[in-house]
């Protein structure tokens, strides 16, 4: 199976074939649960909210990798040098890459690093460089493959590899505990810094592709005004919900949707919807405006008076909107389309202690 995966990506990043991890070996990936599992056995780390990357080093060739198997190499110069400079002739790691903006993780800095000039991408090398925050080993320096070896095994063998690293600003360790309470300490009080945690078996491989490892989001809720809806594409009947909170001028603003609409419930739902029918729909930023969450579809909706409330939950927002759709709760009659404001996100904006004391150099 490993042979198979490592062949059919290889030749998007290729570099050197003689690595006993070769380019192109995919990430190990998560199933998402509900929960924190509670017998014995586990790792918990934190769930970076950055970009998954394999770093493949052969000597003074570099690849780094995304958990697509797509490269990130030109993308992230300052990282690439910073791997060709670590004083291993051969190496595999595992990790995500961030960028630290003041005393946080900026998703949106990494977003605008995905850029086709050279000349940007090494402009914003210089003003936001990113780090690497590492958290496996697939391969020693010696060039033997950690791949069947034990969680417990590749991690002594990162933090031999780190104490080396360690100097160079661009390298960060993940923290990790193996008591899960202190694991739920990081879901509740991480502000939004996290993308959640993940759960790895001390004595569990490293299976390339493969959903091998747990992930526990980090959700919260909030309640949003509908101020528009899209229909199911080919049908009549509503398909998404399009959610507004109003900025601090009073006006709403797009900042997401849900899709979770309940099969059942989608014929009353849209007669009503229809019913309430009325432009703007949003008086602030709209469903088409241009940002990078445009679609060929985004000029799809229609716009309805601004009188019904729904609870929904999400994982991160970014610039001001859900970075993924929402899951609806319920409905809130009982709750004022006024009262729906970002204030309810702010709490996102206070670093957890974890988050800072991995961005510290």
């Amino acid at each position: 199976m490993r042979a198979r995966m490592t062949a059919v990506t290889r030749s998007r990043v290729g570099t050197s074939h003689e690595l006993a991890v070769p380019v192109g070996t995919l990430s190990m990936e998560a199933k998402l649960v509900d929960a924190l599992p509670t017998d014995d056995g586990w790792q918990f780390e934190p769930k970076w909210d950055g970009f998954r990357c394999l770093a493949f080093k052969d000597g003074d060739e570099v690849a780094l990798q995304a958990k697509s198997g797509k490269s990130l190499t030109r993308y992230f110069p300052e990282i690439v040098e910073a791997v060709r400079s670590a004083p291993f002739q051969r190496l595999v790691i595992d990790g995500e890459l961030a960028i630290p903006v003041a005393d946080s993780i900026s998703f949106d800095s990494l977003q605008l690093r995905l850029h086709p000039a050279e000349s940007r991408i090494r402009k914003l090398a210089k003003e936001t460089p990113a780090i690497f925050i590492l958290f496996d080993c697939l391969q020693t320096p010696r060039n033997r493959s950690l791949l069947d070896a034990p969680l417990s095994e590749r991690r002594a063998e990162l933090e031999s590899i780190f104490a080396k690293l360690k100097s160079n600003c661009h390298f960060r360790l993940s923290p990790y505990t193996r008591d899960a309470d202190e694991a739920k300490k990081w879901l509740n009080r991480a502000s939004g810094e996290l993308d959640g945690v993940v759960a790895k078996r001390l004595d569990g491989p490293y299976v390339p592709g493969e959903r091998a490892m747990l992930k526990i989001k980090c959700l919260r809720t909030a309640d949003c005004v509908v101020g528009g809806f899209r229909y199911a594409q080919g049908t009549r009947e509503v398909g998404s919900l399009l959610l507004g909170l109003y900025n601090e001028e009073g006006k709403l603003d797009h900042v997401g949707f849900t899709s979770t609409v309940a099969h059942k419930d989608r014929g009353a739902l849209t007669k009503k919807l229809e019913k309430l029918r009325k432009a703007p729909g949003f008086t602030g930023d709209a469903p088409g405006a241009p940002s990078r969450w445009s679609t060929e579809r985004t000029g799809e909706w229609e716009p309805l008076a601004n009188k019904l409330v729904v609870e929904v939950r999400y994982d991160h927002v970014t610039g001001n909107r859900f970075r993924h759709g929402t899951k609806l709760l319920r409905w809130r009659p009982d709750k004022s389309p006024k009262q729906c404001t970002f204030e309810q996100l702010q709490q996102e904006a206070r670093p957890s202690t974890l988050v800072a004391d991995v961005l510290q150099p």
